[in-house]
């Protein structure tokens, strides 16, 4: 008699419960609808359109050239870039840190990634407002963390207040995430909410995980403030996440960092040291020149997402049945489109915004990306990092779909 045992599931329950990047794959069927040969304009993935500067492409090559690049180097960062981020947070954000408190990683994500690993035990409460990125939930979840969602509305400007976050305060509350310029919505916290709530983390002995990935990136009189900066007591209960992505137009280099108390980046040095070690060499000396030099081309690139970012808002606003905030900072708009839902498009009838990202992709050929995946439903993220006449050409598709 033979002895069987139950069949194990293929993959872990812990990663098959993970959601798939809803940005990314919307561009993927976007590209491939490109490759079908359908004229597609996307307006999903969160990159800018710009190329990577002139002079950090010289430096890669250069790299690629040096013996030196090809070795394995700390797993760290090499010492020469964490000077170099260190320098840069203090002269961009006027927040002091040392070389030792950076941890360089592949990318943004991986920041993310390390952040909760290295702070969360299993149960462990982390307050996330939403709408958020779709990637922090995920993250908070493979630590074994569990996301408290606190909803926004273009009413509050996607913002939370220290009221807000009262009500959400448990005693397993361990730490906030907290993100501005904000991916997806645009927002920008003033310095004086940016302030108050860093006051109200330490008071509760709360972490902070604060992203200021698109802090090069505000318009008008917004303007974007460090937390650490702003309330020095918090430093020693905030990570700082960062890269190169946004600002320098290099999200293919995957460069990204985070800064904190040096416990935890050395923790987060060693959960590195075991998973990918080093960041690849070329990349980091692509970086170093990228976070050493001038921001002129920032500047440029900042001028014309501005540009954009007005022209896509006042396109939707003239769209009847649809509101959005004007952008304050990043490169998204953010409607929403409860308005519009109760309609018929194409034969089919849109009872939400993933109908509405789902038609308009079959029937207009324009990909958006569905605010359900930001924890925010009946809202929908439209990137302006495309150039200015597919970002016409795409709201005008939206428009003609609508009937506006």
């Amino acid at each position: 008699m033979s002895d069987h045992r139950p069949q194990s599931p293929r993959v872990s329950r812990k990663i098959a419960a993970i959601t798939e990047s809803a940005t990314l794959a919307v561009d993927a069927k976007a590209k491939a609808l490109v490759a079908a040969g359908e004229n597609v304009i996307g307006f999903g993935a969160g990159e800018p359109d710009f190329p990577t500067p002139e002079h950090i492409v010289d430096a890669a090559v250069q790299a690629c050239r040096d013996p030196r690049s090809h070795r394995y180097t700390p797993a760290a960062g090499l010492p020469a870039l964490r000077d170099a981020i260190a320098a840069k947070t203090v002269r961009d954000s006027g927040y002091a840190c040392e070389a030792q408190q950076v941890l360089v990683t592949n990318g943004g994500k991986h920041a993310v990634y390390n952040a909760f690993q290295v702070l969360l035990d299993p149960g462990d409460e982390v307050i996330l407002p939403a709408p958020y990125w779709t990637t922090y939930p995920e993250a908070i979840a493979l630590a074994d963390g569990a996301s408290v969602v606190l909803p926004t509305t273009e009413e509050t400007q996607f913002r939370v207040t220290v009221e807000h976050l009262d009500a959400a305060l448990t005693k397993k509350t361990k730490a906030l995430v907290f993100v501005s310029p904000s991916n997806p919505t645009g927002s920008v916290y003033t310095a004086e909410e940016t302030e108050a709530i860093a006051r109200w983390a330490v008071h509760n002995d709360v972490w902070v995980i604060t992203d200021e990935i698109y802090e090069h990136l505000t318009y008008d009189e917004h303007r974007f403030t460090s937390m650490p900066a702003l309330v020095p007591e918090i430093a020693d209960m905030c990570l700082v996440l960062n890269g190169v992505a946004k600002t320098y137009a290099m999200t293919g280099w995957r460069v990204g960092w985070m800064i904190g108390p040096r416990d935890v980046i050395a923790a987060a040095t060693n959960l590195q040291s075991h998973s990918t070690s080093n960041v690849a060499n070329v990349s980091q000396l692509a970086a170093l020149a990228a976070v050493s030099g001038d921001l002129d081309a920032v500047a440029e690139m900042r001028d014309s997402f501005d540009r954009r970012g007005k022209t896509m808002h006042r396109l939707l606003e003239s769209i009847p049945g649809v509101t959005c905030m004007a952008p304050q900072g990043a490169f998204y708009c953010f409607p929403n489109f409860t308005g519009v839902l109760g309609r018929e498009i194409g034969g089919r009838r849109i009872d939400s915004t993933l109908d509405l990202c789902e038609v308009l992709l079959d029937t207009a050929k324009v990909a958006i990306v569905p605010g359900e995946a930001f924890g925010a439903p009946g809202y929908a993220r439209l990137t302006f990092a495309l150039g200015d006449d597919d970002l016409g050409e795409g709201v005008g598709r939206i428009a003609q779909a609508l009937g506006g």
